[in-house]
């Protein structure tokens, strides 16, 4: 060892250091925060009793999509406590807000959801135990997502006059993610077009910089007209609406066996008739198309829309199609995520009690029992590495169609117990926890932080702009809404 260490430089003689504490088990000290950022980590710690209070009464309200008239006023009134200038109700949509503090360039943005899903009610409990009188639930963690949002803007303005910070931080409050609305009327009515860079993030299963993308889908009903008649005694007078909407969904699943293996299809009925002895007259049914890419999506969207155009031919009926929203893939961004994985390691992952991993294990037990899963941790509290490669998620975001207009990046933080499914009454316990407490608490200094480096750091920006200009080359943004069609006051 004498010998090594007298033919190593004194550079390298370090890193032998930190390489030889690594491997035997020895943590390298965290990097330390600077001044600002510690005062924000301090003012957020502070923060966290009322931002746990938020994401409590949002959990509770769990108001689906185009509905959050209290949770976004909930959101609202904490910023404009916080001293933010807030405009209500814009794109005409009643539950979208946008909220601003600061002056000039750069324009910072940090996006906010708080829709829950139907069908998902449950209590904070290990065991399937809906809320008495609600059918709702926060199964994809959108209670914390907005809070912590709403948490690092205030983290930033805490400091932005302090420290001299020039330039503005903006939070989007975008209602409807679920069923991907709100940021895509948004974006088509401008409200991000002098936006520098948006940042955001996800309740999840890890600690993950979001160097991702996603898939594009196309949301659009189907509606068939017919004749009502007597199903007995007169069958010949009517023309079923019903037939039509089953011969287009033969006709779809027929078309599954000759689409790409990243093609995702989906439907429900709507509205299948009243009963059995009249032909249904009227009957929908509610289609997503999803592709890697927007014009994957695209291509299978024309293919459906033609058998539908066939189902009516076959059935003598008449067929209205209404596109209600046509989201993209998300664009992701190098630079950004660098500079969001640099500030995760600053603050760390969440780290759980005892108590909080046991509640975890208990709400893996019956995802073993149903799916076999067998997950090695109950909760995941290590940082993942930013991939070599972006991958796609199997899901999709309306945060997408912003990040084909301005540089986008963003974070998922553990919320849920490892392995829960997407959606899940088990998501909507553990957001309601201290676990989802815990990485809504992380996720705010993250992307406090990271806004802070934007605000300070003009060459931050540009290398982020760069990314966005190289990575937009030949794309073109289209889209299927029709040109002038307003946001849907309701989705169901």
């Amino acid at each position: 060892m004498s010998t090594l260490r007298k033919s190593l430089p004194v550079y390298a003689l370090g890193l032998f250091v930190v390489l030889a504490l690594y491997q035997a088990g020895v943590a390298a000290e965290p990097v330390k925060l600077s001044p600002i950022q510690e005062e924000m980590v301090q003012y957020l710690d502070s923060l966290e009793p009322e931002l746990v209070a938020v994401n409590q009464d949002i959990w509770t309200y769990a108001e689906l999509g185009l509905q959050e008239y209290r949770s976004a006023a909930r959101l609202v009134s904490v910023l404009k406590k916080g001293g933010f200038r807030v405009r209500e109700g814009v794109s005409d949509m009643p539950t979208a807000f946008v909220a601003e503090y600061g002056s000039g360039k750069p324009v910072i943005g940090i996006l906010a959801e708080y829709d829950a899903l139907p069908e998902l009610s449950q209590e904070a409990a290990a065991d399937r135990k809906p809320v008495l009188g609600r059918s709702t639930g926060h199964g994809c963690g959108h209670c914390a997502l907005g809070t912590a949002a709403v948490g690092a803007a205030l983290a930033v303005k805490a400091v932005h006059d302090k420290y001299g910070l020039k330039g503005t931080i903006r939070v989007y409050g975008t209602p409807a993610e679920e069923t991907v609305i709100g940021k895509i009327y948004m974006t088509l009515d401008g409200q991000f077009k002098d936006l520098d860079v948006c940042l955001h993030w996800h309740p999840g299963t890890t600690n993950a910089t979001s160097y991702m993308s996603s898939k594009a889908v196309i949301s659009a009903k189907f509606t068939f007209t017919g004749l009502p008649a007597h199903a007995s005694v007169s069958p010949e007078k009517g023309r079923s609406a019903l037939k039509a909407v089953e011969l287009m969904n033969i006709g779809v699943n027929y078309m599954r066996e000759h689409v790409k293996e990243t093609s995702r299809i989906h439907y429900v009925i709507t509205n299948g008739g009243a009963q059995p002895n009249v032909v249904p007259a009227t009957a929908q049914v509610w289609y997503y198309c999803r592709g890697n890419t927007h014009e994957d999506a695209e291509y299978l969207f024309d293919w459906i829309r033609e058998i539908a155009e066939a189902a009516a031919r076959m059935t003598r009926t008449k067929m209205a199609m209404h596109v209600d929203t046509d989201c993209h893939e998300i664009i992701p961004n190098l630079p950004l995520s660098k500079l969001i994985a640099r500030n995760f390691q600053r603050v760390g992952p969440p780290k759980f009690s005892a108590a909080e991993i046991a509640f975890a294990r208990q709400l893996q037990t019956p995802l073993r029992a149903d799916f076999g899963a067998r997950e090695e941790n109950a909760l995941n509290e290590k940082i993942e590495e930013i991939p070599a490669k972006p991958a796609v998620n199997a899901g999709s975001t309306d945060v997408g169609d912003i990040s084909w207009h301005v540089p986008t990046g963003g974070l998922s933080t553990v919320c849920f117990a490892a392995g829960s499914p997407g959606h899940s009454w088990q998501n909507v316990a553990a957001i309601g926890s201290p676990i989802g407490h815990k990485g809504m608490m992380v996720a705010a200094k993250v992307l406090a932080l990271s806004t802070v480096d934007l605000l300070q750091d003009a060459k931050a920006v540009e290398e982020a702009k760069a990314d966005f200009a190289k990575r937009m080359h030949e794309r073109k943004y289209t889209t299927q809404i029709p040109k002038g069609q307003k946001a849907p006051k309701a989705i169901r």
